[in-house]
């Protein structure tokens, strides 16, 4: 076994960060070069049903992973960009194996990162433990938003994930911001400065 094949790299990416309501979920991969599992792309690329299915197979066949929620709260406090960046760092912290390098989807690295890292554009498409990642942070996400329906109803979150679309501005318009909007983003932001506060 060469000495490239003992390293523990960890894919990282993220789910939600466009959206204007719920958490923003970071995910970390390391997977086992003995057990490839076909079929990973980007998330965006696949359908619901086919993200569904490789869920599972990244849970039991990877090395380890790591899933993390940074809540709105986070969110509004430390800035979108900033809480996907500590999300990360926790995401690889988290691994149950120390990860010798992380790979991240995109162009910027956390800077607690608790090893060496490496940002990769398009990566999610690219490296196969960036592609899971991608998968386990936007499931999880994709279920969280599919709950968040129950507990508030009527803003559509199981339909739109909480992405700004038009029946997510409807609802907005109709219903007011509720506790997992994400304050700090300008459509919410406004409509609390124009006193629709609830």
């Amino acid at each position: 076994m060469n000495r490239k094949a003992l390293r523990h790299i960890a894919g990282v990416d993220e789910a939600g960060r466009g959206p204007l309501a719920g958490p923003v979920v970071v995910a970390a991969v390391i997977l086992d070069p003995k057990r490839p599992i076909d079929g990973l792309d980007d998330s965006k690329k696949l359908t619901e049903a086919k993200r569904e299915a490789l869920y599972p197979l990244i849970v039991a066949n990877a090395l380890a992973h790591c899933i993390v929620a940074m809540s709105v709260t986070e969110i509004d406090q430390l800035n979108i960009f900033q809480a996907t960046m500590a999300g990360m760092s926790r995401a690889v912290a988290g691994l149950s194996l120390i990860a010798h390098e992380a790979w991240i989807d995109g162009n910027a690295l956390p800077k607690n990162l608790p090893c060496p890292g490496r940002a990769i554009v398009g990566g999610d498409a690219l490296e196969p433990a960036i592609s899971a990642a991608s998968i386990l942070a936007k499931v999880t996400r994709d279920r969280l938003m599919v709950a968040m329906e129950t507990q508030y109803p009527g803003y559509g979150f199981a339909a739109h994930k909480g992405y700004p679309t038009p029946a997510h501005f409807e609802a907005l318009q109709r219903l007011g911001p509720c506790a997992e909007h994400r304050r700090s983003f300008a459509p919410v932001k406004i409509m609390l400065d124009q006193g629709q506060l609830f």
